[in-house]
């Protein structure tokens, strides 16, 4: 029956998905036409078949025989609109080796309002148009003339592969033998899960949000669906709680372990939104099918935010596909938006360029908890745990790109946060979870070292050189400080620069399965197994003496004990292969 049970429930999410791709129609510039490449039979399941089969006469899909028209053949290129936008920017990475440049560029990147992308101790990645680049090369030490090379040679075209299965088109209706039904049909992937057709790629706030309701609506025994919060245009802020009560009314309960993940904090990093989606899915479905995700949700609750940002995620899709920012009005009409990881209250910077300057990406606002979204959130956390009986236990915020694992604090390298040695080993622990999944290295460091180069010379009084960007105001450091969450991390999730941004869609299920071991590692870490998991089907529920629940381990993933040395990558996969072979 179980069987049965979840073979429905994935079927209704298949159509659902579908359903709702057909409702979706984004304004100009987008013009939806979806195309299909179908996976070879022998690859599909009968029940692929036969649910592709309903949903082709549901909705009036054509049959595809696997053939592709002439006006398919090639790679659809970006559209008119796009180009008209985005066709004379570039992306360029500088590698920066003085305090003396890093200081030229932090003060180019204010002066000429340019998009920091990324930053880290080996590289900044700034977008610019192409006819500005002289005008920032002429602010720069000639050393720095010659340091940077470019990391997008088409960023229109990359924008265009970043939307889903898109062919954008003239909005003038086609000839008469050329309409054809419309067709939300399905992109195969051989490394997608024929039933997570919701995971093939980045999907729009319209079709979050329904997804969304109908997980609490098929999964209701574990699985509400809450706000936490109010966006500056009035949207929800939605979010799925996951977990499972206990029901014995009789005892006075403790307040509950809760573990908060969120994404979308930053409008254009759709692949954080994906993920926590993927996460919030993962950790829902699998709750009665093993005994650690069993545990999982019945110690801790889930709250999976995946668009803290709803606002700026939807201009996003509907206008600028690279927006950062909220869309709330500022002193300058024409400057909208603030920076929600930088307008939280604790150590909030006033005293940094972009805290001044309306139309800097990194805007802050004119005073603490001015960006809506992120007062709002702040408060319903601040709730939670004053009011409601939660004890917010861990942190993790999801952003876009540079694969690194960053915990308090943010603000400065000067101070370290307190229990430093329990950060850093949890963090340690997720990058190898990590790198178990796929192969991906994490790099784990503070957050205000991430962001910065620490000068070899002065590495004993741990100078640092100047700061791109301010690190003051941060969700990190306010649930850390403010809250005491214990185990707070910001995750920047992939790649290095490669696509930045734009990560191709095939990257969602990739990512998401990263994501999702790591959140899994810290609830196994917060329950004091250390990265050991229970051997299935090895728990003995009464062992005659009155030692009920006593559970018999085997070591899967040791990943506490570290000291830092690289070589232990290999030790892991030593073990991995030790398995194989049993």
């Amino acid at each position: 029956m179980r069987h049965l049970i979840d073979w429905s429930a994935l079927f209704a999410l298949s159509c659902f998905c579908v359903a709702a791709t057909a409702a979706y129609t984004p304004s100009l510039p987008l013009q939806p036409t979806f195309y299909q490449q179908p996976s070879p039979p022998h690859t599909r399941s009968i029940f692929s078949r036969l649910r592709d089969g309903l949903i082709r006469s549901i909705w009036s899909i054509p049959s595809c025989n696997g053939e592709r028209g002439p006006a398919n053949e090639g790679k659809p290129e970006a559209p008119s609109t796009l180009l008209a936008r985005y066709g004379g920017d570039v992306v360029l990475r500088f590698t920066i080796n003085t305090p003396e440049e890093a200081a030229a560029l932090s003060e180019a990147v204010h002066v000429l309002f340019l998009d920091v992308w990324e930053f880290n101790a080996d590289w900044v990645d700034i977008r610019l148009a192409k006819d500005v680049v002289p005008s920032l090369l002429g602010l720069l030490p000639a050393s720095l003339q010659q340091a940077h090379t470019p990391l997008m040679h088409d960023l229109a075209q990359a924008i265009f592969e970043s939307y889903p299965s898109l062919v954008f088109e003239d909005p003038s209706p086609p000839a008469q033998d050329e309409q054809r039904p419309f067709s939300p049909l399905l992109q195969t992937s051989s490394n997608v899960d024929q039933t997570n057709i919701f995971f093939r790629n980045y999907q729009p706030l319209s079709v979050i949000i329904p997804w969304m309701r109908l997980l609490r609506s098929l999964f209701p025994t574990h699985v509400r669906m809450i706000n936490v919060g109010v966006s500056y245009e009035g949207r929800d802020i939605p979010a799925l709680r996951v977990g499972v009560h206990p029901t014995n009314a009789e005892k006075p309960s403790n307040p509950r372990k809760t573990i908060i993940i969120t994404g979308g904090t930053h409008a254009r990093e759709w692949i954080s939104t994906s993920s926590v989606n993927y996460i919030a899915y993962s950790f829902i479905t699998g709750y009665g099918k093993s005994k650690e995700m069993t545990r999982l949700l019945e110690e801790f609750d889930w709250v999976f935010v995946p668009t803290m940002n709803p606002d700026g995620y939807i201009y996003t899709w509907e206008n600028d596909r690279l927006w950062r920012k909220n869309r709330q009005q500022t002193s300058l009409r024409f400057c909208k938006g603030v920076d929600l990881d930088h307008a939280y209250s604790f150590k909030w910077d006033h005293d940094s360029n972009a805290a001044n300057n309306p139309c800097s990406e990194s805007f802050a606002g004119e005073g603490p908890f001015q960006g809506v979204e992120a007062r709002r959130f702040a408060n319903w956390a601040r709730n939670e745990t004053q009011n409601n009986n939660v004890s917010i236990v861990a942190f993790v915020d999801l952003h876009s790109y540079s694969q690194q694992i960053l915990y308090p604090y943010s603000y400065t390298c000067s101070t370290a946060p307190p229990a430093l040695e329990n950060l850093e080993e949890l963090a340690i622990g997720l990058a190898k979870a990590i790198w178990v999944t796929n192969g991906e290295e994490y790099s784990v460091t503070a957050a205000c070292e991430g962001s910065v180069v620490v000068d070899e010379n002065q590495k004993r009084d741990k100078k640092f050189w100047p700061r791109v960007e301010s690190g003051g105001g941060s969700a990190l450091d306010w649930f850390y400080h403010e809250l005491n969450v214990k185990y707070s991390y910001q995750i920047k999730l992939r790649d290095t620069g490669s696509y930045g941004f734009l990560l191709p869609s095939k990257n969602i299920v990739p990512t998401g399965r990263e994501a999702f071991n790591a959140v899994k590692y810290i609830g196994k870490f917060l329950l004091g197994n250390k990265g050991i998991e229970v051997e299935e089907g090895k728990a003995n529920d009464d062992d005659g003496r009155g030692n009920q629940g006593m559970l018999k381990e085997k070591p899967v993933l040791v990943v506490s004990e570290m000291d830092g040395d690289e070589d232990e990558y290999e030790e892991v996969n030593t073990e991995l292969r030790r398995r194989r072979r049993r």
